[in-house]
């Protein structure tokens, strides 16, 4: 199915030893390149389910696709909207400005609710546009957020 494709892909972007095998602390990214937002809590959970049994600190495709592919049938890590996420950008930038720079946003992913670790936010702010003048053009990027996954 184009659903199971599109997991075993994003699944395969970390498998960095090409065995079918991602390390364990790269499950929230993939889940989140599938297009899903997760909790820490819920990235956690997921780990317990899914870690090779003993665990050895990696997770098995054959044991990742069935769950993660129920994950997104149930709507398990339902997707921000296009009009949320501009709220939110707006929240952000009291001047409408019509972005952020990115500074601003280091500094919000890393103090502010979760904190994104320096992969996460390295890989966020990599899909984001005009880095080169240290900007976030958010509208941009928030069509970016939500055109990606179009398994729904």
């Amino acid at each position: 199915s184009d659903l199971e494709a599109k997991i075993t892909e994003a699944f395969d972007l970390f498998d960095h030893e090409r065995n079918r095998t991602i390390d364990f602390r790269e499950l929230g990214t993939v889940i989140r390149a599938i297009g899903g937002v997760p909790t820490e809590a819920e990235v956690l959970q997921m780990v317990r389910e899914l870690e090779n049994d003993p665990p050895n600190g990696y997770i098995n495709l054959e044991r990742f696709l069935p769950v993660m592919m129920e994950a997104i049938e149930q709507e398990q890590f339902p997707k921000a909207s296009e009009e949320e996420l501009l709220k939110a950008f707006a929240v952000l930038d009291p001047e409408k400005r019509g972005f952020i720079t990115v500074s601003e946003m280091e500094s919000l992913m890393a103090n502010e609710g979760e904190p994104f670790t320096p992969e996460e936010l390295e890989e966020m702010l990599a899909a984001a546009t005009d880095l080169s003048k240290g900007k976030i053009i958010y509208r941009e990027y928030v069509v970016l957020l939500t055109t990606y996954d179009d398994t729904q």
